[in-house]
This record gives C-alpha cells, structure tokens and sequence, in this order.
C-alpha cells in the first residue's frame, strides 16, 4: 500500500483513509501546538522556509503568522496538493512544488528554516544525509518526531529537545501525553 494512491477522506479535526476497514489517521487538529511550536522554532531567523508536507495547513498557517520572506511548501499527496494551491492562491511568498521532496531535491534551494512532516514518506531516511544540501548557515531545522521520547532516530548530531505536554485523542500514530520537539540549528 503506497500512502499515495489512497483516497483520503478530510474532515474539520482530521484527514484519513481506510485500510481493510480501519481508519489511518494521518494528520490531526490535536497537533495544533506542536505545529505552533515547530513554525515559531524554523522562523525564529525568519528569511526562506521549507515546508516539507502540507497535510491540514496547520504548521503553514503558522509559519505565514511569522516575519519570513518566502515559504516554499513540497506536497506529494494528489488529494492535498490542491488544498495546498488553493491556499497559497492569495500568498505571494510561498510557492508550492508537488511531488516528493526527494525527487524534487534539485529544484529546491537553500532555506534558513526547514520542518519535514510527512506522512508515508518513502525517502525519509533521505533526510538527515540531504538537509547539508538544503540549509543556510544558521538554519534552524525540526520535524514530526513520531518517538515518545527525545531519541534522534535520523541520527542527526547535537539535536535539542522541547518538551511538550500535549493531549491527543486515541489514534494510531501518536499516543503519549509528552511530546519532543526536535530542535536543530546548522
């Protein structure tokens, strides 16, 4: 099953697909404060951001509310690239580019932030050997840290963490009442 050619169902608190008759939730409204959290980290030197994963526009929400330059936004879903378009219809700044990150690696430039938020990312062990060709000197970088704990499973060095108490609702991605917000600068 390649995330990619499900037929996601969005709703007002989530967006998700059925797999042999069970819900995979791929994103949530709960995670609002980590999305809060993850743009106010990868803005924090305003200048160029790269989202990685649009999902519910949550994160890029966010990251508009902060003093940037541009906010180039890669989405590989076929159901969300055009939520993403309209969004960013009215955004002079931020530039969608479609498909993989991975695939796109050559068109993207540097950024003074960046935040991975995937889901079913098939080039995600991609990441941490491709980020020295996506940062700026200084670049602040975060991601979803699926792990309920602070380990570094990029094996990315001198990664920070926040802690953060959240309190999402049973679903089948993320089920802890702390969360680690990875926090990298470059």
């Amino acid at each position: 099953m390649h995330y990619t050619s499900q037929s996601l169902t969005f709703e007002s608190d989530k967006i998700y697909f059925v797999n042999n008759g069970t819900e995979e939730q791929v994103m949530m409204d709960w995670e609002d404060s980590i999305m809060s959290a993850s743009a106010a980290y990868i803005t924090e030197n305003g200048g160029d951001i790269l989202e990685i994963g649009f999902g519910m526009g949550i994160s890029a929400g966010y990251i508009q509310s902060h003093s940037i330059s541009s906010h180039t936004i890669v989405e590989n879903h076929p159901d969300i690239i055009p939520k993403a378009i309209d969004w960013a219809a009215e955004k002079p700044n931020v530039t969608i580019i479609t498909g993989s990150w991975y695939d796109n690696l050559t068109n993207l430039g540097t950024y003074d932030g960046v935040f991975h938020d995937t889901y079913g990312d098939a080039e995600i062990t991609y990441f941490s050997s491709s980020l020295s060709s996506l940062v700026k000197s200084g670049a602040k970088v975060t991601w979803w840290n699926m792990l309920t704990t602070s380990s570094n499973w990029h094996n990315i060095k001198n990664v920070d963490y926040e802690e953060m108490s959240i309190n999402p609702p049973a679903n089948n991605y993320y089920n802890s009442n702390k969360y680690y917000l990875p926090k990298k600068q470059f």
